[in-house]
């Protein structure tokens, strides 16, 4: 039983303020400094509360481009990076959920030391084997293609793992009355094993929607055009000048911009990724 203490309560929810606070005032601020014009952020008098060039620097970047660096709109950045996501955490969740499958319900040769291959891989920084991908994609010619950014991303062994360890739980007994209704391994795995996999898979797409999102050493190694450059790269080409100022309030309405996908995606998916976190039975 839990005491109701209303001093603890109240200690509590005042650290948990203040790490709201700690964590988002930079967003505020930036949020603040996409809606001034340059002149008020290049003499450092940016103030703390939002001013009239909000829809301005926001149509501005999204439909114009800058003036300086990129000049490019990154409204096409931004779908690049939605694509890439998108194919990235749907491919690692398909082909996750299969290798488990085969792993966990079929009975072949080495079955194990294959997963323990899988799994080593997460051992291997994506620096060692940067390398022979890039030769690989530049070799097939799937440089500046949606196939080279997220093919060579899409094999998960952190997926594996967690598909792996959930159909463990799965009771024997549902494989047995699949066999008696006369269900074969497709239609066990299509009407039983997905449908209770379901959290699981919220959790995962969660996950691996922000890591394709946030991708930014293989966007820049792949693509050399800027017409399949992510919305990473365009925030990166927009702050790297040369021979002239940074357009501060355009970069940071660009990198609002960036964060929306992602935050939508926790905020709708909220209670299924904390659910397929925490639920170890079904």
């Amino acid at each position: 039983m839990v005491e109701n203490r209303p001093l603890a309560d109240l200690v509590s929810h005042a650290i948990l303020i203040l790490g709201v606070a700690i964590v988002a005032f930079p967003v505020y601020l930036a949020l603040v400094a996409s809606s001034s014009d340059p002149t008020t952020i290049a003499n450092g008098q940016l103030g703390l509360l939002p001013e009239g060039h909000l829809f301005e620097n926001y149509w501005k970047v999204l439909f114009e481009g800058t003036e300086r660096s990129t000049k490019q709109p990154m409204i096409v950045p931004l779908f690049n990076s939605l694509v890439m996501a998108l194919i990235i955490s749907t491919g690692k969740i398909a082909i996750s959920l299969i290798s488990a499958f085969a792993i966990i319900y079929f009975r072949f040769p080495f079955r194990h030391t294959a997963f323990w291959v899988i799994f080593i891989t997460l051992m291997l920084p994506v620096e060692v084997r940067i390398y022979p991908t890039y030769k690989i994609v530049a070799d097939l010619g799937l440089l500046n293609t949606y196939a080279g950014l997220t093919i060579p991303l899409i094999a998960s062994a952190t997926a594996t793992l967690l598909f792996r360890q959930f159909f463990m739980t799965v009771p024997d007994e549902l494989l047995e009355a699949s066999k008696i209704d006369g269900a074969g391994p497709w239609m066990f795995f299509k009407d039983t094993l997905l449908p209770l996999s379901m959290t699981s898979i919220a959790a995962m797409f969660v996950i691996q929607f922000i890591y394709g999102w946030n991708q930014y050493l293989w966007p820049l190694l792949i693509t050399t055009s800027d017409d399949m450059q992510t919305i990473v790269i365009g925030i990166q080409k927009m702050l790297y000048v040369t021979d002239a100022l940074t357009e501060w309030q355009l970069a940071m309405a660009t990198t609002i911009l960036a964060m929306l996908p992602p935050v939508v995606v926790v905020v709708l998916m909220q209670k299924l990724f904390v659910k397929g976190l925490t639920e170890t039975e079904k």
